[in-house]
């Protein structure tokens, strides 16, 4: 299986695009109703299915998140990057023939892609360990404001680290490209040519 179909592989396409979709329809949910909950005057039942679809569609996106995390991949962590101009490796890959990328290029985003997808797929495991260490300090009702702190804290920390991955493989692709090819990415991705 070549690079392409795997990292376009279309449970992973369909996904991000689902997560996309649903976070903004969640988002116009959540702004309508006061985060989820029916507006003053406006009552459920316990239990009503409606009460609590916008808090189960926001855990559903999350699990798809932590999935495409857990690849690899950056399900939009490097957005600050890859709108400004900076590419990330993974998509020069996939439009390889669009931005008349040269076999040395080729190269380069692959070994890019391939380090940067190993040491993500290291520290997303870790964001995943840390995530989990939060939610048990609740569910063993184990949770005072000191543990909180400590967790959360390793929790963003971890985080950073998978973002950082992330954002410095597409400072690194940045360099392997000619302008010519970053203004024509920026084109196909975002359908616009950035200023630089």
């Amino acid at each position: 299986m070549s690079l392409r179909s795997r990292a376009l592989a279309p449970g992973i396409v369909v996904a991000l695009a689902s997560i996309s979709l649903g976070l903004a329809a969640v988002g116009s949910a959540v702004a309508q109703s006061g985060h989820g909950h029916p507006p003053p005057g406006h009552s459920h039942p316990p239990g009503a299915a409606d009460s609590q679809a916008p808090h189960r569609r926001i855990e559903a996106f999350q699990r798809e998140i932590d999935a495409v995390l857990a690849d690899g991949r950056g399900a939009g962590l490097a957005f600050a990057a890859d709108q400004n101009g900076y590419p990330g490796p993974l998509h020069v890959l996939e439009l390889t023939r669009e931005l008349q990328i040269t076999v040395e290029q080729e190269a380069r985003m692959r070994g890019l892609f391939e380090t940067m997808r190993s040491e993500a797929r290291v520290r997303a495991a870790r964001l995943a360990a840390a995530e989990t260490r939060l939610a048990r300090l609740f569910a063993d009702r184990a949770a005072d404001e000191s543990a909180v702190r400590v967790a959360v804290e390793d929790a963003e920390a971890a985080r950073r680290d998978v973002r950082l991955v992330h954002l410095l493989a597409h400072l690194q692709t940045h360099d392997v490209l000619t302008e010519a090819q970053r203004q024509k990415y920026h084109e196909l991705r975002w359908g616009q040519v950035t200023a630089r």
